[in-house]
């Protein structure tokens, strides 16, 4: 899993929002994996993983939306919307990291 914060903050705009992309694909990729890995626990653990899923899914679309705002956004706003977007990516690295762990 990538931590790219400091080298997005040196980048151009449309350098800023293709690091965010790829780490956006790579993140996916790593909850289909999370996700397949569900498919073969206990049941019992079934429901609790598919619920860890579901939450890194709703940020996975709260990164997607916050791209296509990145890519929308005029000079003015950009900054502000790159403040949000570092939450973002923040809460989404953070909760990915914490159902990895809890998937081991």
């Amino acid at each position: 899993m990538s931590n790219n914060h400091t080298e997005h903050c040196s980048k151009t705009k449309e350098e800023y929002i293709d690091s965010l992309s790829a780490e956006l694909k790579e993140w996916s990729a790593e909850i289909d994996v999370l996700s397949a890995k569900a498919e073969t626990a206990e049941a019992d653990m079934q429901v609790k993983y598919h619920e860890e899923i579901e939450s890194l899914r709703v940020r996975e679309r709260a990164a997607v939306e916050k791209i296509k705002e990145l890519r929308a956004a005029s000079d003015d706003a950009w900054d502000a919307i790159k403040d949000t977007a570092e939450h973002v990516w923040h809460d989404f690295r953070t909760g990915l990291a914490n159902v990895i762990s809890k998937f081991k």
